[in-house]
């Protein structure tokens, strides 16, 4: 039987939510886990999400183990520069590398450790990872709005027509972007410019998606920040943990109203 960890009432809660706290997983990996049949509650294999728990009167098993407050991990919050070529997966069938190739063993193993969200294959940058469920849920759910800072090279010289539909939001795929910030740093003779764009949503391949229905195509993607979280000068493939500064600045960015509008 677990023990409650300090200040937390017993009650019943959703079983990912339970998983999620004591840093097995994400809410999303949990999920993965109960209907694989992984999970049991008082000797019952559980397969439904909805199923609920009470964390300091039920024996919740992983994989035939209990678990106890003595299996919970310390938590961890990690800024890494994600390189090119790395996929922002805790595993792949295709053998490519992971972001939790580029962490110790210490870091990576039986931990529960997890990206924050997602840089694509293609993209480089700044990217959070952690155990604390709780923590990926506030960062990543959508009535959240952390901006990130993009420094982002695209085809060609668009004009300020072209940047202004994309700060006031464009429509693609029969849905309107909210407004960004976009604002030009350079250009390289006719072939491309560089801009700084920050957004406060993140959909699948939004910048992507955006440049390319505009006309002027993405060359590179590098992400400079989330939230007040800058890279600076880590270098790439390289990570640090965050202060307790850091994630309580991170927290306090949930909630945030986005404003829009021309560049920083």
């Amino acid at each position: 039987m677990m023990e409650a960890p300090s200040g937390h009432l017993p009650r019943d809660e959703r079983l990912q939510k339970i998983l999620s706290r004591w840093g097995v997983a994400s809410r999303r990996q949990a999920e993965v886990m109960i209907q694989a049949g992984r999970i049991r509650i008082n000797g019952q294999v559980v397969y439904q999400l909805g199923q609920k728990a009470n964390p300091d009167r039920d024996a919740i098993e992983i994989d035939g183990s209990p678990l106890s407050s003595h299996h919970r991990p310390q938590r961890f919050y990690v800024l890494l520069n994600k390189p090119l070529g790395v996929i922002c997966t805790c595993a792949d069938p295709q053998n490519r590398t992971t972001v939790l190739n580029l962490l110790p063993p210490t870091l990576s193993e039986n931990t529960g450790i997890h990206p924050v969200g997602r840089l694509d294959i293609d993209s480089t940058g700044a990217l959070l990872l952690t155990n604390d469920g709780d923590f990926t849920f506030q960062m990543t759910h959508p009535r959240h709005s952390i901006p990130k800072t993009y420094r982002v090279w695209v085809e060609g010289i668009p004009p300020e027509s072209v940047l202004d539909d994309w700060r006031n939001g464009i429509v693609y795929e029969n849905i309107r972007t909210l407004p960004a910030k976009v604002k030009r740093i350079r250009s390289q003779g006719t072939y491309k410019t560089l801009l700084e764009i920050i957004l406060w949503e993140g959909r699948n391949r939004q910048i992507r998606k955006v440049a390319q229905t505009l006309g002027y195509p993405v060359v590179s993607l590098h992400r400079s920040a989330i939230g007040s979280i800058r890279l600076q000068s880590l270098p790439r493939g390289q990570y640090r943990d965050l202060s307790a500064l850091e994630i309580e600045a991170l927290r306090g960015n949930c909630g945030t109203k986005h404003i829009g509008g021309e560049g920083a």
